[in-house]
């Protein structure tokens, strides 16, 4: 995945919903197995806003409107089941989600507003990838060595992540239907 270009003074940020343990090892298995490129530098996520560069000054601003915005949800259940595909469009496979997709599908929307009113580069599909920038035999093997899998688990916080340089950190976390609550903790890093 190409990311947009940082200037002077900002950050690439993005913000996502993460897969908790024991899902989070099991789909960053399948994606080191599968030869994604990226695997080691992402932790299994479903993806509200992508990566957006963010003015530095503008961190805090950032941090309470997602605060704000994350507090008037609830927090929901998500059902991954089986894989599908982006290609042609995109080379990327991923499980994906049947049941929870309304729910990120209106925080994306919500948050898409302040330091993150940008526009998107496609339409929004909520989806956790296992396989991305890998060739065509490897994407089919994703396809159907992950055709099967299926996850749940409840969301009770998004999260804030900052890219390094290398690799995507966590950096803030926020509570659903929370007012005001703000935690520094994030998900923990795969190797």
């Amino acid at each position: 995945m190409r990311l947009p270009l940082a200037g002077d003074g900002q950050s690439i940020v993005g913000v996502a919903i993460t897969v908790p343990e024991p899902f989070c090892g099991e789909l960053h298995d399948a994606r080191l197995r599968l030869g994604d490129p990226e695997a080691r530098n992402v932790v299994p996520h479903v993806t509200l806003v992508g990566p957006t560069p963010v003015d530095d000054d503008l961190l805090d601003e950032l941090d309470t409107h997602l605060a704000r915005t994350v507090a008037g949800h609830r927090p929901f259940h998500v059902r991954l089941h089986g894989t599908r595909t982006f290609r042609p469009v995109s080379p990327v496979v991923f499980v994906a989600l049947a049941e929870g997709g309304e729910q990120c599908a209106a925080l994306e929307s919500s948050l898409r507003a302040g330091p993150l009113q940008v526009p998107a580069h496609f339409p929004y599909h909520p989806h956790v990838t296992i396989a991305h920038d890998v060739d065509d035999a490897s994407l089919d093997l994703a396809e159907k060595d992950m055709a099967q899998y299926e996850a749940e688990f409840d969301v009770t916080h998004v999260h804030r992540f900052v890219h390094d340089g290398t690799a995507w950190r966590p950096a803030r976390s926020f509570v659903l239907g929370a007012v005001g609550a703000l935690a520094d903790a994030g998900p923990q890093e795969r190797p």
